[in-house]
């Protein structure tokens, strides 16, 4: 084998072998403080869980009525769990990745349908709330985005609460908010928007898990 073909079987090996550390580094609990599965943290008596690698993976976790909650202990889980034990809400589509929940085709304010909820995008003239599902898009090191719970909104900030941000991330972030000209704009990568409750479901009784 030529030095040159070498070269180049060398560099299209490369990206294969990096994509294969970081699928394996993932999945490996980097942080000897916290083990997999531990509550770190609850926003409004809904449990926050501990998930190590981002691509841990602990089964799908099923409402004892069959709902399906997502797979333990990854970002969406939790979004899904905090509005069904909290709100009693269903969403008609079980499935997809976090940055399948939000639809960059509907208009401000829309019904998403598959997620039964409104739909507002950051940079748009709705102001998130607190109790808001926060959506992040696909991201270089992230193609699967991220989903996250307002748990409250302030003039120049707003707090959320969120499972699965890393080994190292915490339960819950601070996010700059700016609003410009009637418009609010969460100042963070890959924000795509909120989804919000539709009013009636606010008051609905806890789901049974």
């Amino acid at each position: 084998m030529t030095k040159r073909r070498l070269a180049l079987l060398i560099a299209g090996l490369l990206p294969v072998l990096a994509l294969a550390s970081y699928a394996a580094i993932t999945r490996i609990n980097l942080n000897p403080r916290h083990t997999v599965g531990e509550q770190l943290d609850a926003l409004n008596g809904v449990a926050i869980y501990y998930n190590g690698g981002v691509n841990t993976v602990q089964g799908r976790h099923l409402s004892k009525d069959g709902y399906n909650l997502g797979l333990r202990y990854q970002c969406v889980e939790f979004v899904k769990r905090y509005y069904f034990e909290r709100h009693n809400h269903r969403m008609p589509d079980t499935y997809g990745h976090a940055k399948d929940f939000f639809d960059p085709r509907l208009n401000e304010g829309e019904l998403n349908t598959q997620r039964a909820m409104l739909q507002f995008h950051n940079g748009g003239s709705t102001a998130p709330q607190a109790d808001d599902l926060l959506v992040f898009g696909p991201s270089l090191l992230n193609r699967y985005g991220h989903v996250a719970v307002i748990a409250s909104v302030g003039a120049t900030s707003l707090e959320i609460a969120q499972q699965n941000p890393g080994p190292f991330g915490n339960a819950r972030e601070n996010l700059a908010l700016t609003q410009q000209a009637g418009r609010w704009t969460i100042q963070a990568p890959e924000v795509l928007g909120w989804l919000r409750l539709p009013p009636a479901e606010t008051t609905a009784e806890p789901g049974n898990l």
